[in-house]
């Protein structure tokens, strides 16, 4: 009787699939955000192709073809233009969105808005021009 001895293996064999496609990683799916932190001053031109999040402070213009996140906290003295927003705190500016602006509750904007589809909670504060159904280049 031996003390060690070697379970038997079975042979293993892989598995092909016809048309192998690979799971796509959850970075790949969306681009990561830029994000312009707390406590984070920015002031200049700022333009991005992809995602941008605005929880601190941006003074002059602000342009993505993405997604332009503001959180309740963030303050945006600037000309704004963006695919699409989610705003929940402060812009200052006149803001221009292709397709569509959610204003959360929190949200404050003092400046003309230009969106094909809009959404206003109740509490949001807007004053400006609305102009909703064509979005401006």
């Amino acid at each position: 009787m031996a003390l060690f001895s070697s379970p038997q293996v079975p042979d293993i064999k892989p598995i092909l699939s016809a048309d192998p496609k690979p799971e796509p990683s959850p970075s790949s799916s969306r681009p990561t955000a830029t994000v312009i932190a707390k406590g984070v001053k920015v002031e200049g031109d700022f333009a991005s192709d992809g995602d941008v999040q605005i929880e601190g402070e941006v003074k002059g213009s602000l342009a993505t073809k993405g997604r332009l996140t503001v959180g309740v906290e963030a303050i945006i003295r600037a000309e704004v233009k963006a695919g699409d927003a989610i705003i929940a705190g402060t812009i200052e500016g006149n803001v221009i969105v292709e397709r569509r602006i959610d204003l959360k509750s929190t949200a404050k904007l003092a400046g003309d808005l230009t969106s094909e589809a809009l959404t206003v909670e109740a509490g949001a504060k807007v004053n400006g021009k609305v102009t909703v159904g064509q979005a401006k280049s």
